[in-house]
């Protein structure tokens, strides 16, 4: 209904007066706000007034008029009232389409406010408006639904709008925005998806506004997957589209929603065989008929969505057919195929075929996860398309068709390489049939070759350019490192008759010999050498023995590591690690390259790093030190060794002990005496554990590692040892003694917590068992004691000794103070000269002593 004069009527027919009014109001500057839209709403309502439908348009396009500035929100109820009522009229009277299309449109403005609290204060009215926005879909008008989407598009991009004229200033792009994402519009639109079936153009306009809402806003994007949005966009994203635009906007919202979004939700919606198959579609259609820097594009964002969603196990990538046609692009276009879908495929070799070549062997390391898929890879011959890849270029026949710069030729080499050391270990069948370890071999000799190894490779493999063979190297010994650690014999003999050993030994060399390759590239390098040289040598005498000489001398520099290059960052430690596990592996054991490790002081080098090391390394050296003494040789050396401040190999064994000891919380007393008799080596986690450590307790620690070594070395007939070491060499003499007994009480332990019931005969032995323990404890306490009162005895003797010294210097100082006074007293007194004089006269006759004696009794009263 209208108003006169301010004051409502009934819903009646307007009278000509009433008319009158209204225009007069249209008169009013434009920039005026329609102001009582409640009584134009009570007159659409009015069921009266129902059959005017020419009045009520009439009506409506004055309020569209009046409002072309936008909506004010103290409007916005009553204008999405009238906005509903239009919709549900459309249906019958298609000429309220026009007006709700013009209503819309004006929605796309920001909205207005009169105060700076308005924004708040209407907040849930806003929310509310847009949601409804988002249900108006249901019209079956195509103008509306095109003008919705505008509408929603325009209101959610408008960054800044001017403030108006008439005192009412437009809402911020930030409340507009949160607005949007707390109404829930964007689920509304994914579900009226469903409703555009057969209307593209409606549909593509839809999924334009949903890019736009979903590009940048997370909240947008976690409502949408509530609607299960990229399941439905990605179904209907391959469906017939002459512009190509669909493909386009549903592959950019999945983009969107895998970065705003959960991904792994993302995903999980991806992953079923209806997506599956519609994003293979979409794919080969897009390889086979797009030509364009666009559709090449769009090609290669298929292909990344591919390998994100192939993450996913439970993706039927198998079951739809699609590994097979990457399978057999990845050997495009080194192998030929009859295949249909390669027989026709013509590569131009631009960026984006390039990009595409390496996006295909990202896929099929992501694909290689799910083991079915290798049966796949084996049919289309995967395994010889990379050993294509990573032949050297100089070893490869030179084409004059067209192909790969030399600079893509590299990255796709790397890229092989990379790929080959995740196949290699699940296809070694495929692996040893294209003669894999000779390939590497050759890239290996072809890297050594070059003049300069000072590149690190191209792309995400490394940086500093094309042209360095570093990064070829270091992928190499990857791939190799990966093949070795797989302990297969018949993969490891291979590489053995191809002359692995002695090149890798070159390697090792070319790397000790140069300059400026002490970066952690080259480090990697190496380890991975040593890696390898250990897996192939470890238990094989034979290729210890191909090992020789040059590799101990490698190995001799590698353990002449400077100790403060350890602690630099860049895995001089994994370094060091790496050749002691080569000592083990290469030297010990073989009684030609132990020698020659002997004989050049290997034993010694030890010896230093176990002084001056860090604790993770004292395990590895121990056990190799241990294995090396079984050689005569090498106890000699270790006997004779001295280290810093002059400590000899048993002194810094038992130094070890000790810190062992307190490490782990042993019980001892401050002289290092035993304290507990019945537990004299118990540490203190097997205190506070109710369950057996007595032999983990072994491997946990370096105790008994230690323990051997002093069998090797003897008890005996160790010089230089103080009496905290004798001490200490005690406890370690009956170690094993202990740990029987202690192996003998956590039984008993374990037997009484079971509730078994011991015989009389076994619970006798036990407790003779457990007595000889103390027994042997308290003898170890006793001789402890009498060398603490030796080491006192001595100590006391030393200092009588050192107090007798000190006794006689006092005298002696005194005799001489003495002699000088009486030379000071002869030349200062003239008549005791004179008398010096006479005496020395009778010297001959009376000895001198009694004749120079008294004169000074007489005289030195006199002369202080």
């Amino acid at each position: 209904m209208l108003v006169c004069d301010g004051n409502p009527v009934r819903s009646v027919m307007l009278s000509s007066a009433h008319m009158s009014s209204f225009r007069h109001k249209q008169s009013l500057h434009p920039t005026e706000r329609f102001s009582d839209l409640s009584r134009v709403l009570h007159l659409l309502e009015d069921p009266i007034s129902s059959s005017l439908t020419e009045r009520h348009i009439f009506i409506l396009k004055k309020v569209v008029k009046r409002c072309q500035g936008g909506f004010l929100l103290r409007d916005l109820a009553d204008v999405f009232k009238i906005i509903n009522i239009c919709a549900g009229k459309v249906t019958e009277h298609p000429n309220y389409a026009k007006i709700l299309c013009d209503l819309l449109q004006i929605c796309s403005l920001p909205f207005l406010k009169e105060k700076s609290s308005d924004e708040m204060n209407y907040a849930s009215v806003v929310t509310d408006c847009l949601s409804q926005m988002g249900y108006l879909m249901r019209v079956p008008v195509t103008e509306v639904r095109h003008q919705i989407c505008s509408s929603i598009i325009a209101f959610y991009s408008h960054e800044k709008a001017k403030a108006g004229s008439d005192g009412v200033c437009p809402t911020r792009a930030e409340y507009r925005g949160q607005m949007v994402e707390r109404s829930g519009l964007a689920e509304t639109l994914v579900m009226s998806l469903a409703l555009m079936e057969k209307q593209l153009s409606i549909k593509l306009r839809l999924l334009q506004t949903l890019q736009i809402m979903s590009r940048t806003s997370e909240v947008n994007c976690t409502v949408m997957l509530k609607a299960q949005a990229a399941e439905k966009i990605c179904f209907h994203m391959s469906e017939r589209d002459p512009s190509g635009q669909i493909l386009f906007c549903s592959t950019e919202i999945l983009w969107n929603l895998l970065e705003n979004a959960c991904r792994e939700e993302v995903t999980a919606q991806l992953s079923n065989m209806n997506c599956i198959m519609s994003l293979k579609e979409a794919f080969l259609q897009q390889l086979v008929s797009g030509s364009s820097h666009y559709d090449q594009q769009l090609r290669n964002d298929l292909l990344v969505l591919t390998s994100l969603i192939a993450a996913n196990q439970n993706a039927p990538f198998i079951e739809s057919g699609f590994v097979k046609h990457l399978s057999l692009l990845v050997t495009f276009p080194e192998l030929k195929s009859h295949n249909p879908l390669l027989r026709n495929l013509k590569l131009s070799f631009n960026q984006e075929d390039f990009e595409m070549k390496k996006l295909l062997l990202n896929v099929i390391v992501v694909l290689s996860k799910d083991l079915p898929a290798l049966q796949s890879f084996k049919e289309s011959r995967v395994m010889l398309a990379l050993m294509l890849l990573i032949k050297p270029r100089s070893c490869g026949v030179q084409s004059s068709r067209r192909s790969w710069t030399s600079s893509q030729q590299e990255e796709l080499q790397l890229q092989a390489l990379a790929t080959l050391s995740t196949l290699a270990p699940l296809m070694r069948d495929d692996y040893m049939t294209c003669q894999a370890n000779t390939c590497l071999l050759l890239l290996l000799d072809w890297c050594l070759q070059e003049d300069t190894i000072s590149g690190r490779g191209q792309s995400l493999h490394g940086t500093s350019g094309h042209g360095g063979k570093k990064a070829q190297m270091r992928y190499c010994m990857h791939v190799l490192r990966c093949v070795a650690s797989l302990s297969d014999e018949l993969l490891n003999q291979d590489l053995c008759d191809q002359g692995a050993i002695g090149q890798l030994v070159g390697v090792l060399r070319w790397f000790t010999a140069g300059q400026n390759t002490d970066d952690a590239v080259c480090l990697e390098i190496q380890i991975d050498t040593l890696f390898v040289l250990s897996a192939l040598c470890v238990g094989d005498t034979h290729r210890k023995e191909l090992f020789g000489s040059d590799g101990v001398d490698m190995v001799l520099q590698y353990l002449s590591l400077d100790s403060a290059m350890l602690s630099s960052g860049l895995g001089h430690n994994k370094l060091l690690l790496a050749t002691i596990d080569c000592v083990w592996s290469c030297v010990v054991g073989c009684f030609s390259t132990e020698d020659g490790f002997v004989e050049r002081h290997g034993v010694n080098l030890l010896l230093q790093l176990l002084q001056s090391s860090s604790r993770h390394v004292f395990v590895v050296l121990m056990g190799t030190l241990l294995e090396l003494c079984e050689n005569p040789q090498s106890i000699v050396q270790v006997l004779k060794w001295c280290g810093e401040r002059d400590m000899t190999a048993p002194q810094l064994l038992l130094q070890l002990w000790r810190r062992e000891e307190d490490e782990t919380g042993v019980k001892r007393d401050q002289r290092g005496i035993i304290t507990d008799v019945k537990r004299p080596i118990i540490s203190q986690h097997q205190y506070a554990s109710s369950s057996s450590h007595a032999i983990g307790d072994v491997s946990e620690n370096m105790r008994a590692n230690i323990y051997c070594m002093f069998c090797k070395l003897g008890f005996e007939q160790l010089s230089g040892l103080s009496a905290e070491d004798d001490i200490t060499l005690h406890i370690i003499h009956r170690y094993l003694d202990f740990k029987v007994c202690e192996v003998w009480a956590e039984v008993s332990s374990d037997l009484c917590d079971e509730g078994v019931t011991l015989v009389l005969s076994d619970d006798e032995a036990l407790k003779n068992i457990r007595q000889m323990n103390e027994d042997a404890a308290e003898h170890v306490c006793s001789i402890q004691q009498n060398i603490l009162q030796r080491k006192q005895h001595e100590d006391l003797q030393q200092e009588r000794h050192m107090y007798t010294e000190i006794s006689l210097t006092h005298k002696q100082r005194e005799l001489a103070a003495a002699s000088w006074r009486n030379y000071v007293t002869r030349t200062s007194n003239y008549s005791i000269l004179k008398e010096f004089q006479r005496l020395q006269e009778e010297w001959s006759t009376s000895g001198p002593d009694e004749a120079l004696e008294e004169p000074l009794k007489q005289e030195s009263p006199q002369n202080p």
